[in-house]
């Protein structure tokens, strides 16, 4: 037995109990039925039920203590005790029983360290015992012993334990001076001021997975990093922002789609395995020129058109009337699908970006340039391997005859919108001088006119078929660095609509021919799909705000099916998708099942497997998607705050309600909402009015009308 223990306290014996997780020294000054009084070392009197002691009680002081004799013994014993518990060497104690005992006493372990052992420094040892919660846990009147595996546990969880509270009041105090240079109340962190290096990187990463992952609870960190800091939806971005982390105009949209920037995603390994079997493949292709016959059919050479600045060109044509009046195009697409890796490592990780990008701070594109348009892009002289569509219509521009071939091509020339319009004018209006084509062109005259007869008929049959044609041509977005600031400006050039409506109704042929051509053959594609009754009066060619607005609202947005369904608004009986894969994996897919049939009789993937990838692709297109919609308007919203409030701009009523109003603003392609008195009591959809805007907060994609005025 501990010399000095009382197994049973009595008036004057010294006791402990936990106050607080914290063992407290106390005197009892009297006992009745287990229930104790006691004077404890904070000099309060307290009534404590017997079982709540700890298992050392002693010494015995005697009944008669005077409360100053109480306050000297127990302060004494509370440093002894204190000084033995720091000084005893007890960390060895687990070691020595882990494995051997699974419950055992302070008064045993005692024991083990000295054969005499007082009741104080039982009490030291407890004490010990109950601090170390990685080796031990309290069971009164014992302690259970952990074994190593659960020891080690809880030595991990307690370090992580340490390190988060560290973080959480480090971080936060950091979060706070962010969050004063994020308000512009004082300049960016000085190096001192930042936390060491491996706290630092735990706040970085916790930022930067709360942008891209809003929902992120930040390691658990996050509501006591932030704590006191005013709410705001993009709160992490601010901060990120304010220290330097990512720029001023961060496109957290990028983020949140998973879609990483650049090209250094894509594994090298497999993307030059890929370029070589492509090479290979290419080389062993006949030219497109050697399967059709020269002669009254014959067309003539391959252009493309596209934008000046356009790197991944994916399609090139030309066209010929016929002597019997019908027409013959030859559409040529780029062959990424070649020697695709479908399900390889760099196929999946293509899928996940699922479509290129186009913003005004630069494009992202889906592939790599290394295997997407300097390896396949349609440009001038380089010979490349392209699906090759031979496609007959007949006088009225219905498709009569499509023949896909996977040939070699050289294009003859790349040509812009703008050139091609003025071709076409010219064509159109003889006497319009100003838009001669130059000679660069002259080659293809025949070809455009053609081409452009053509689509005219392409687009007259499907509003026959009730196609709704929406005509609302963005605006050109620029940004400029300015002494240090950017700039944004908006432009709105001349829609060069003809050449538009050459290249955009050859597609549509295109993609809607090869939809039928692998119907016939049981091709499984994944198909775009608007399939709903409209109204017949919504079949046309819209242009109006007013209008556009009206049939908007009232059109669903297309989806992604494996079934050929109708789709609506084109005005087709079923739509697919081949024509750009460079640019979106749909069409890239749809490319591998038709070249895979070509080649070897039978498409590469089955409807089931279409099915089970389905709702991943649509996921993923629907992400981009989301980038490619909100972050030109972010830009857009970013001009109109530069502008400042006092500007009018003219507008067009789109909506109105008895809450509120919608306005259009046709050059910049937005439309803004504001109070319904603010407009009148005659207001109606079509009014022309100017308005002013203001409160305008790109980050939470706000903007308001201030005032109007017709």
């Amino acid at each position: 037995m501990t010399a000095g223990k009382i197994r049973y306290p009595g008036p004057g014996c010294v006791v402990e109990f936990l106050q607080g997780n914290s063992p407290t020294l106390a005197l009892v000054l009297a006992e009745q039925s287990g229930r104790l009084k006691l004077y404890t070392q904070n000099h309060r009197e307290v009534a404590l039920s017997a079982n709540r002691l700890l298992p050392w009680s002693g010494p015995d002081l005697g009944p008669g203590i005077s409360r100053r004799e109480a306050d000297q013994a127990l302060e004494q014993l509370r440093l002894r005790r204190e000084t033995l518990a720091e000084a005893e060497d007890f960390a060895s104690l687990w070691e020595v029983v882990q494995g051997e005992e699974n419950r055992v006493s302070a008064e045993w372990m005692a024991s083990l360290l000295r054969q005499e052992a007082d009741i104080d420094f039982e009490a030291a040892l407890g004490r010990r015992l109950l601090g170390d919660k990685i080796h031990f846990r309290f069971n009164p009147p014992d302690f259970d012993v952990f074994p190593r595996e659960v020891a080690e546990k809880r030595l991990l969880e307690a370090e992580a334990a340490r390190l988060r509270e560290a973080a959480s009041s480090a971080g936060a105090s950091f979060f706070r001076l962010l969050w004063e240079v994020a308000s512009r109340r004082r300049p960016p962190p000085a190096p001192r001021e930042t936390p060491e290096a491996a706290l630092a990187e735990r706040l970085r990463r916790i930022l930067l997975t709360r942008i891209a992952e809003p929902d992120s609870d930040g390691e658990g960190l996050w509501k006591a990093l932030v704590k006191g800091l005013p709410d705001h939806p993009h709160q992490a971005l601010l901060l990120a922002a304010a220290w330097g982390l990512v720029p001023e105009h961060h496109n957290f949209w990028l983020d949140r789609a998973g879609f990483a920037r650049g090209e250094d995603w894509a594994d090298e390994g497999e993307a030059a395995r890929f370029r070589e079997r492509s090479q290979e493949i290419s080389a062993d292709l006949p030219e497109w020129a050697d399967a059709f016959p020269a002669g009254p059919e014959a067309v003539g050479d391959l252009f493309s058109v596209d934008a000046e600045h356009t790197r991944d060109r994916d399609d090139a044509f030309s066209f010929a009337v016929l002597p019997d009046g019908s027409f013959r195009a030859v559409v040529a697409l780029a062959c990424p699908a070649l020697a695709w890796p479908f399900g390889a490592l760099l196929d999946k990780a293509v899928l996940h970006r699922a479509t290129s990008l186009y913003l005004p701070e630069g494009d992202e594109h889906m592939l790599p340039g290394s295997i997407g348009w300097r390896l396949f892009g349609l440009d001038k002289g380089a010979l490349r391997p392209a699906l090759v569509l031979e496609m007959r219509f007949d006088g009225e521009g219905r498709l009569r005859e499509i023949n896909p071939l996977l040939r070699r091509v050289r294009i003859a020339d790349n040509l812009f919108p703008d050139e091609v319009q003025g071709a076409l004018l010219a064509g159109s209006f003889p006497d319009a001088s100003a838009f001669v084509p130059g000679p660069r062109l002259l080659p293809h005259a025949s070809a455009l006119a053609a081409g452009l007869a053509l689509a005219r008929k392409l687009q007259a049959g499907r509003l026959a078929s009730g196609a709704v044609i929406i005509q609302r041509p963005d605006p050109e977005i620029r940004l400029r660095e300015e002494k240090g600031n950017l700039l944004v400006s908006l432009d709105s050039p001349e829609e060069p609509h003809l050449a538009h409506l050459l290249v955009g109704e050859t597609m549509i042929a295109a993609n809607a021919g090869l939809a039928a051509w692998a119907l016939e053959r049981d091709i499984p594609l994944f198909h775009r799909t608007q399939d709903v009754a409209l109204p017949r009066e919504f079949s046309g060619i819209w242009e109006a705000p007013q209008d556009v607005a009206r049939i908007v609202r009232a059109l669903p947005p297309a989806v992604l099916e494996t079934q050929p369904r109708r789709h609506a608004g084109l005005g087709l009986a079923a739509y697919a998708t081949v024509s750009s894969p460079i640019r979106r994996y749909v069409d890239l897919f749809n490319q591998g099942q038709i070249l895979s049939f070509l080649r070897e009789g039978a498409p590469r993937a089955s409807a089931a497997a279409l099915a089970s990838l389905l709702p991943h692709l649509s996921a993923r297109q629907d992400a981009a998607g989301q980038v490619q919609r909100f972050r030109p308007r972010y830009w857009k919203l970013l001009f109109f705050r530069q502008q400042g409030d006092k500007r009018w701009w003219d507008g067009v009523v789109t909506e109105e309600n008895e809450s509120f109003a919608s306005v259009a603003l046709p050059w910049a392609q937005i439309v803004v909402r504001g109070r319904r008195g603010l407009l009148g009591e005659k207001a109606y959809p079509g009014q022309a009015v100017q308005i002013r805007l203001g409160k305008v907060d790109p980050l939470l994609n706000e903007i308001q009308i201030l005032e109007t005025r017709e």
